[in-house]
């Protein structure tokens, strides 16, 4: 109840006060809670719990009409195919329990549907449609993509698995789905194959970044320590309960390319505790056997995430300027979205050549200033052009 009326209050504050004092009144108050600059209400553990997105309370079925199997299914949801009504537009609806395991974790997908918000704009982030909510769960409807997860071309035989050009393309396209939740200091927290989905399998479509359930939010105010994430793809610093930044889903990014590239996860061991040693000692496989016919940028830039200390890891804004993803020859091939490089082939004049607007980027990345001292630049990640618009998607949707 306190929170409400102070929430309420804030909006009617003067200008003169400022969020710093706010902050320190509503910490006295409500140990559990942290005001973000920009009005957000965050928990202790990185949860935003306010939202923008109205939550329908009416039927869900009035609206959608369930088809075909299940997409999907994890511990605590379950995503199903659906067609809108009124638009006959298909979509895929994420059922999650409010209560698990005895406990409301309403909060937890407030959270989920925060992130989503604020990665809006994003073409390469999941865009969320609609939300419902009953006595027992939340319902989230979002754009679903064809192609199903990337996993599947992964360990898929060679003539389907990726060649290293695709994976030069997707892993600008992660990197810029990446940074735009990393850009108001939001981690994913579970990067990896599941998680990475494409709009299209044949021909080789886009990425969409999805499942946002471990998403936290790190900022400068407290540390936080969370265990988290997937073990096969957990960076050091979660294993050991350190401090976890934007450097956490670097690594993990690191572990995703390896993946793409290898067909071979870098640091799985026949147990998990195995799999944890690997991970903490960074005992990786770099030798030719595995790395056969893969261009040695590809290697370095790998090197450049998988490192113990996150301090030294290569930075989002880093990794889009290295050598292996600027390839100046097809930079606009690498970086557009499918639907406009055919629309490119397709034109009957061949044109003079034209340079690809320059990507300018202005590190927004948390940097370290010294034992506990976090630094982050607010609201200075900036593109020169927007992103594309994001393509609309016609044929059958897997989420």
């Amino acid at each position: 109840m306190f929170v409400r009326i102070l929430k309420l209050s804030y909006r009617r504050l003067d200008v003169g006060i400022s969020v710093a004092f706010l902050n320190t009144f509503l910490l006295q108050r409500t140990p559990g809670i942290t005001l973000q600059q920009d009005g957000t209400m965050m928990n202790r553990n990185g949860m935003v719990t306010k939202i923008r997105t109205r939550i329908r309370t009416d039927p869900f079925k009035n609206n959608y009409d369930l088809v075909g199997k299940e997409l999907g299914r994890g511990k605590f949801a379950v995503v199903k195919k659906c067609v809108e009504k009124t638009t006959g537009k298909e979509h895929a609806a994420k059922f999650l329990r409010k209560r698990r395991k005895g406990q409301d974790c309403r909060g937890d997908i407030l959270n989920e549907i925060a992130v989503l918000e604020s990665a809006k704009a994003n073409p390469y982030v999941v865009a969320l449609h609609e939300v419902y909510e009953t006595t027992t769960e939340i319902i989230l409807v979002l754009e679903c993509a064809a192609g199903g997860e990337i996993f599947n071309q992964c360990v898929a035989d060679n003539d389907e698995a990726f060649t290293e050009k695709d994976v030069i393309r997707l892993a600008r396209q992660i990197l810029m789905g990446v940074a735009c939740f990393h850009q108001n200091n939001v981690v994913h927290l579970d990067l990896k194959p599941q998680n990475i989905l494409l709009t299209s399998a044949k021909p080789l479509g886009d990425i969409r970044i999805v499942d946002f359930g471990l998403s936290r939010r790190v900022d400068s105010v407290s540390e936080l320590r969370e265990i988290l994430g997937t073990p096969e793809y957990v960076a050091p610093e979660v294993l050991d309960y350190e401090p976890i930044s934007t450097a956490t889903d670097m690594w993990s990014i690191g572990v995703l390319i390896y993946v793409m590239l290898t067909g071979e996860s870098p640091f799985l061991g026949e147990e998990k505790q195995e799999t944890f040693l690997n991970i903490s000692q960074v005992n990786v496989d770099y030798s030719q056997d595995v790395f056969q016919g893969i261009s040695d940028p590809a290697v370095d830039f790998i090197q450049s995430l998988l490192i113990k200390n996150p301090r030294k890891r290569a930075t989002v804004e880093q990794c889009l300027t290295h050598p292996w993803l600027r390839v100046d020859s097809h930079q606009h091939a690498v970086d557009a979205p499918l639907d406009e490089q055919e629309a490119s082939q397709s034109e009957s004049e061949p044109e003079s050549p034209v340079p690809s607007p320059e990507l300018v980027i202005i590190p927004s990345y948390p940097t370290w200033l010294g034992q506990g001292e976090l630094k982050t630049g607010w609201d200075t990640f900036s593109f020169t052009e927007p992103f594309p618009p994001r393509p609309e998607i016609q044929q059958e949707l897997i989420c």
